[in-house]
Formats: C-alpha cells, sequence, structure tokens
C-alpha cells in the first residue's frame, strides 16, 4: 500500500506521499516575508526510494533511467508489473507531484488552504516499469495564529495551529488492460480520508530564525479495506535573512532543513500489517529568494537515517516552489 499513505504529509509550506506526504500539511513553506499574506503558488516535490539495505546497496537520488520532473512516458505501464523486490538495485519507487496551493485569511489570524495535486508516480522492479499519472488527493486546511509577534523589532514569533482533511478525490482503482488493478503504491489516489493536525512555530531573533512543524495523521479505510497507521512528520527549518537592493526588495533565506516522518506501515480491514512502515531522517539545505511579492522556495534534503526495511530505501527529496503574494490589508473578519 502507499508510500503516499506513509509520506504523504513536505514541507507544506513546511512543508512529502507514498511519498508525496510527510508533505502532507503544508501549513508553512519557507520563512517568508508574507507568511501574512494570502497568496498561490505552484510546487513540484520529487521523493524517491531506491537500493536495498539488505543487500548493502547505497540508494541514489537519481536512479538509472528515471527522470526528476516527469515520469515518460505518462500512463505507459507494463501490464505483468508486480512489486517483489529481490534485490535488483535498478529498482526504484519515484513519486513527483506538481501541486497547486491556495492560502486565504479570513482575518489577521485565521487562514484557510488548500492543495490540488497532479502526481505523477513511477516504479520499477525486475527490470519492469509503471508510470502512472493523474489527479491526486485535494487536501484543505484551516490554521490559526495562536501566537501573531510580528511587528516587535528584533525579535518575532508565531504559534500556528489548525487541522483539515486530506480527501479521497484522486483515482485508485486503475487498471490494466487484463482488468487487473495496478498496485496501491502506485495509484495517483488513496481512496481515504484523512484527518490531521498541525503545530508551526516560528521564531527569528533579528536575521536568524528557526521554523518547527509537526503534524499528526489518521486515514480511514477505502472500499478495498486497505488503509494506513496513524503517522507523524517533524519538520524543522533553521534559517538566515539576507537583505539586498534598493530597499530591500531582495530577500534571501538560505537555510539548513530537518525531516522526521514515522508510520507502522499499512493496514487491511483494520488490521496493522506493517508493510511498508517508515522511519527516516532527512538532511539538507533550502534556500528561499523573495522579490516585491514573488517567492522562488527550494529545498534538497538526502537521508541521515534509515531504519531496517526489505523495501527500497528512502534516497531523498527535492522541492522547488514559485508563488504569489497579496498585499492584504482588508479581511471579511476582523
Amino acid at each position: 500500500m502507499n508510500r503516499k499513505f506513509l509520506t504523504l504529509l513536505l514541507p507544506a509550506l513546511v512543508l512529502a506521499t507514498m511519498a508525496r506526504a510527510c508533505d502532507i500539511c503544508g501549513c508553512f513553506m519557507g520563512i517568508t516575508p508574507y507568511d501574512n499574506q494570502s497568496g498561490f503558488s505552484l510546487m513540484h516535490r520529487y521523493r524517491v526510494f531506491n537500493g536495498y539495505q539488505s543487500y548493502g546497496q547505497h540508494p541514489q537520488f537519481f536512479p538509472v533511467g528515471a527522470r526528476p520532473v516527469v515520469s515518460r512516458p505518462l500512463n505507459h505501464v507494463d501490464e505483468d508489473f508486480r512489486h517483489s523486490h529481490k534485490g535488483d538495485p535498478n529498482d526504484y519507487e519515484i513519486y513527483r507531484v506538481v501541486e497547486l496551493r491556495g492560502k486565504y485569511f479570513l482575518s489577521k489570524r485565521l487562514e484557510l488552504n488548500a492543495f490540488v495535486p497532479y502526481v505523477m508516480n513511477s516504479a520499477r522492479a525486475n527490470g519492469a516499469t509503471l508510470n502512472l499519472a493523474g489527479m491526486g488527493d485535494v487536501t484543505v486546511f484551516a490554521g490559526y495564529h495562536l501566537i501573531r509577534a510580528i511587528e516587535t523589532a528584533g525579535v518575532q514569533s508565531r504559534l500556528i495551529v489548525g487541522g483539515g482533511a486530506k480527501l479521497p478525490t484522486g483515482s485508485y482503482q486503475r487498471r490494466n488492460a487484463l482488468g487487473r488493478r495496478y498496485p496501491t503504491l502506485n495509484q495517483p489516489g488513496t481512496g481515504t480520508t484523512d484527518g490531521f493536525v498541525y503545530a508551526n512555530y516560528i521564531g527569528s531573533f533579528h536575521n536568524v530564525g528557526l521554523s518547527l512543524n509537526s503534524s499528526y495523521r489518521r486515514a480511514t479505510r477505502n472500499s478495498v479495506q486497505e488503509g494506513l497507521a496513524p503517522s507523524a512528520t517533524t519538520f524543522a527549518n533553521l534559517f538566515y535573512r539576507v537583505a539586498l537592493g534598493s530597499g530591500n526588495q531582495w530577500q534571501l533565506y538560505p537555510s539548513a532543513q530537518f525531516f522526521y516522518e514515522k508510520t507502522q506501515g499499512e493496514t487491511f480491514e483494520g488490521k496493522l500489517t506493517g508493510e511498508h512502515a517508515m522511519n527516516n531522517a532527512l538532511l539538507g539545505p533550502g534556500l528561499d529568494v523573495y522579490y516585491k511579492n514573488f517567492s522562488l522556495n527550494t529545498s534538497f534534503q538526502l537521508p541521515v537515517y534509515t531504519a531496517v526495511t526489505d523495501h527500497p530505501a528512502s534516497a531523498g527529496r527535492m522541492v522547488v516552489s514559485v508563488g504569489y503574494s497579496f498585499k492584504q490589508s482588508k479581511y471579511l473578519l476582523k
């Protein structure tokens, strides 16, 4: 079953499902001058699993034959494809998402968010390749800015708490010409409705800051009784602000980013199977660039810890996002 389930919650706006998750909640993406403004962004997320630990293989971020941006050809599959992990070093699982994200502030402290993903999943096992693409599961959630000390000179802090749901809008019943259902892991959707809660703290002292985000999610079962055990993710972002240009119109935020995900794996008919359990930690650099109301957010992380598994191991993830924020001065609610 779906690592998408497992990974589903990137930094969101810190925020990944099988492997797009962990990008779950997307409560915060980078440290932005407009993090209290409405706006929209287009994000590309890349997550890869490759290499078998039990065979002493090292994971490759760009496995042989795989493409980092899109899978090619889309929706072209091998009818006899099966996940049978036999130690082939060329096996991989890649989860790509192009996601439209929108945020709207009803008041200075209350924000609404929606993510609409287009999913491109690829897998190779024992010489066979499977590529599936389509609309994924839409996520909607609200956040309340419990602490909003952003006008204080030198020291600033924000605490955002909230929750929402991932809706079963993506297809999870794709089949080959013989009517055989493709592996759940590679379907664009999950078929489950997942609820989650999160907390995001952002604090800074002059030009140095830290963002911490944690989320917890529980999933229902889909129509074929598949589900995922409760999962948790944590994201940390240590950043430094550099202002450039006349009037500080350009702002750069280089950062070190840490990501941790854990779940006991899949369930079937409500019982834990333990398949695709995940316990991974990743670390890497990030760079956010802001010019007026435009933003570019990037991050690149490689594994620093991967629990023992007989499946392809976590090989890392990459995120690129472009966005536009409005200079919001009026709100529907006071």
